[in-house]
C-alpha cells in the first residue's frame, strides 16, 4: 500500500544527508516522497527530481545561517547553545512553521518526519493531529546536554512554549524534539555506549549512501602512497580552521610515507609540502574509501562515514554536538582527541601516528564500529521502521 512521507529538514547538509538515503529506499518500495526544506540543498542531495515544498525562502534564514557558520572558536558551552537556539533555531521555527503548515495541507502526509533542529515540524505535526517522527541525525542528541544545567534546561522550556504558543496555537505537549511516535537515531549501541534511551529510539545505524560529486578530483594523485590522511573541518567552521589546518599540514608536510588530502574551503593555508593536496572540496564518500586516518572536527557525518569504512580517527571539536561525538569515538577507542585551540603540528602528528599504528587497536576498533553500523541496516532498517509505525496506526 503506498503511503505519504514528508521529511522537514533544516537548511544544513549535515541534517539532510542522513534521511535522503531514508527518502530513497521509501520511494523505492513505491511511497510518494515529499519535503520541506531548502529546495536548493534537498535537490542538490536527493536529486533534482525531489517534490519539495520550500519551507526555507530566500533572505533572513539563509543569513543566520550565514551567521551560524561565523561564529568564532571561543563561543562554547551554554554561551554557543544559547545563541544558536535564539539565533538560529528558534528564528528558523518561527520562518518554516507556515510553510511546514502548507506542505501538509497541499500534500496529505501519512507520516511526517522532522528534524530535531526543525523543531516547528513537530509542534506543527502534533496541532494537527498527525503521527510524526523525529529525524536524530547525530548521535549527541540522544544525550541530554542539560542534564547538569537545569537553568538553561528551564530557560530552552520556555523558549520552546513561547514558540508554540505562536506557530501551533498552544496545542500539543511532547517535545518536539523526541517524538513519542518514534526518534530514527542513525548510530549504533556500539558508537553510543552505554547510554539508556526510551523504547522508542530506533538504533537504525547511519545511512550512507552514495551522493553527486564532482568529477575533477584528481585521484591519480594517491597512487603509490603507503598511507593517506584526511584532514576536514567542514564548511561550517572556515572561520575558525586556518590556524588549525595550517598545524596539520605542518605536522603532515613531508611526513615519511604519507599522503595528505586537506579540505580548505577558505584558502587558509599558506604553504604545504609535495606530499599535501588542498582542494575547497572533496568527494568525501569514495575518497574516505582509500583513506588510512581522518583528522576532523567530530562533526557526526564525517565521524559515522569514517568508521563506516573502518577508518580512525583524531577529533578535535570545536563546538555543539562535537564534544559529544568526539567522547563517543574515544570511548569507542577508534580515534585521539586533542584540544582544538592547543593542536600544535607535534601533537597532530603524534596523533595521527598512533591512530596509524595498527598496535593502537585504534584500527581494529573502528572496523569494529564500522561491523555495527553495517548490521544495523541504516536507511533499510529506517524505512521497515516507518512503514511498521503506520501499519500499527492504522
Amino acid at each position: 500500500m503506498s503511503r505519504r512521507f514528508l521529511f522537514v529538514v533544516p537548511p544544513l547538509v549535515g541534517h539532510i544527508n542522513p534521511v535522503v538515503g531514508t527518502a530513497a529506499a521509501l520511494a523505492g518500495r513505491g511511497h510518494d516522497i515529499a519535503w520541506a526544506g531548502p529546495a536548493h540543498l534537498v535537490r542538490r542531495l536527493a536529486g533534482p527530481e525531489a517534490h519539495v515544498f520550500p519551507g526555507v525562502q530566500a533572505g533572513p534564514v539563509p543569513d543566520r545561517v550565514a551567521k551560524i557558520a561565523d561564529r568564532t572558536a571561543e563561543l562554547k558551552g551554554p554561551a554557543a547553545f544559547r545563541f544558536l537556539w535564539e539565533s538560529f533555531l528558534i528564528p528558523l521555527a518561527d520562518h518554516m512553521a507556515p510553510r511546514i503548515r502548507a506542505a501538509i495541507e497541499e500534500f496529505g502526509p501519512d507520516l511526517v518526519i522532522a528534524d530535531q533542529q526543525t523543531v516547528a515540524g513537530g509542534m506543527v505535526a502534533e496541532s494537527l493531529g498527525l503521527t510524526w517522527v523525529t529525524s536524530a541525525t547525530t548521535s549527541a542528541e540522544l544525550v541530554d546536554p542539560l542534564a547538569g544545567m537545569p537553568k538553561v534546561a528551564a530557560w530552552l522550556d520556555g523558549l520552546l512554549e513561547a514558540l508554540r504558543g505562536r506557530i501551533a496555537d498552544g496545542r500539543g505537549t511532547a517535545d518536539p524534539r523526541m517524538s513519542p511516535h518514534g526518534v530514527l537515531a542513525y548510530t549504533t549501541r556500539a558508537q553510543l555506549g552505554p547510554v539508556e534511551l526510551p523504547a522508542r529510539v530506533w538504533l537504525v545505524g547511519p545511512s550512507v549512501t552514495d551522493r553527486p560529486a564532482s568529477a575533477d578530483f584528481p585521484w591519480q594523485w594517491l597512487e603509490g602512497a603507503e598511507r593517506t590522511v584526511l584532514v576536514s573541518l567542514g564548511t561550517a567552521n572556515a572561520d575558525a580552521s586556518g590556524p588549525f589546518l595550517n598545524a596539520a599540514v605542518q605536522a603532515l608536510s613531508g611526513m615519511a610515507g604519507v599522503r595528505a588530502v586537506v579540505v580548505d574551503p577558505a584558502g587558509s593555508v599558506t604553504g604545504a609540502g609535495e606530499n599535501i593536496l588542498l582542494r575547497p572540496h572533496v568527494p568525501q564518500l569514495p575518497l574516505l574509501a582509500r583513506v588510512d586516518a581522518v583528522v576532523c572536527h567530530a562533526g557526526h557525518n564525517t565521524v559515522c562515514e569514517a568508521l563506516w569504512h573502518g577508518v580512525p580517527l583524531v577529533v578535535a571539536p570545536i563546538r555543539d554536538d562535537q564534544p559529544i561525538v568526539a567522547g563517543q569515538v574515544t570511548d569507542a577507542g577508534a580515534g585521539v582527541r586533542l584540544r582544538f585551540g592547543r593542536a600544535d603540528a607535534r601533537r597532530i602528528a603524534d596523533a595521527v601516528d598512533t591512530v596509524m599504528d595498527e598496535a593502537s587497536g585504534h584500527r581494529a576498533a573502528a572496523r569494529s564500529v564500522g561491523r555495527s553500523f553495517r548490521a544495523a541496516g541504516g536507511s533499510g532498517a529506517a524505512a521497515d521502521r516507518l512503514e511498521a509505525l503506520l501499519t500499527h496506526c492504522s
